[in-house]
């Protein structure tokens, strides 16, 4: 599924930036403005143009990748279509935000761009400074609580998606089994509203991170 989705997210990007004219159409005139937007809070959020461009791609295909993939469970065949072995279904394609090896693979991608924006930015050793201060008793322990506030974006990352995600589909299924013909329809549309909230509040987190490890250590 997550092949598909890149390949998927490929071939828009083809279409698009074969379709992409000097004198832009409607739709290219609302994508520029979309993407525009989006690269400018981008900027005014991290406050320099530099960080805007180097990580702006990054929070843009996180978003882009997240999305369809939620998106991509509404198509007619995905987690319906599979075989039954030891009285039990598998599907043979479902939602990657469905696994958790997805959301935790995205959140190692996170993680490890939000330190690298730190150590970039501030060097590693006054970024572990943030983490590490023997000024004071208090000042240790508030480094030590950051420190495991760090390592648990891990765990916040991965569960939030994985959690949101998988609890829509269950949902889902439980209601077409019980009132199989006209309330399955709203809730969908519902659980396409999720995953766009979802997909947005994991790239805006990354970002706001990256902003916090970037500021110098107070």
């Amino acid at each position: 599924m997550s092949f598909i989705v890149v390949v998927f997210l490929f071939i828009l990007a083809f279409l698009v930036n074969k379709r992409i004219a000097l004198l832009p159409g409607r739709l290219q005139t609302i994508l520029e403005m979309l993407v525009g937007y989006v690269y400018s809070y981008v900027e005014e959020t991290l406050g320099e143009k530099n960080a805007a461009r180097r990580y702006f791609p990054l929070i843009a295909s996180l978003f882009l990748f997240i999305l369809a993939g939620n998106m991509i469970q509404f198509i007619p065949g995905i987690g319906s279509i599979g075989f039954f072995g030891h009285e039990e279904f598998t599907p043979l394609l479902r939602s990657l935000n469905t696994d958790l090896n997805v959301t935790l693979a995205l959140a190692l991608i996170s993680f490890f761009v939000i330190e690298y924006a730190g150590i970039s930015e501030l060097g590693g050793l006054n970024y572990a400074k943030k983490f590490v201060n023997l000024k004071s008793p208090l000042d240790f322990t508030v480094g030590i609580i950051d420190l495991f506030s760090e390592l648990a974006r891990l765990v916040s990352f991965s569960f939030r998606l994985f959690g949101n995600i998988f609890a829509g589909e269950v949902v889902i299924a439980v209601i077409i089994f019980f009132v199989p013909v006209v309330l399955p329809v709203p809730m969908m549309l519902f659980e396409v509203f999720v995953g766009f909230i979802q997909a947005a509040i994991f790239s805006l987190l990354t970002l706001f991170f990256i902003k916090i490890a970037r500021a110098e250590a107070h």
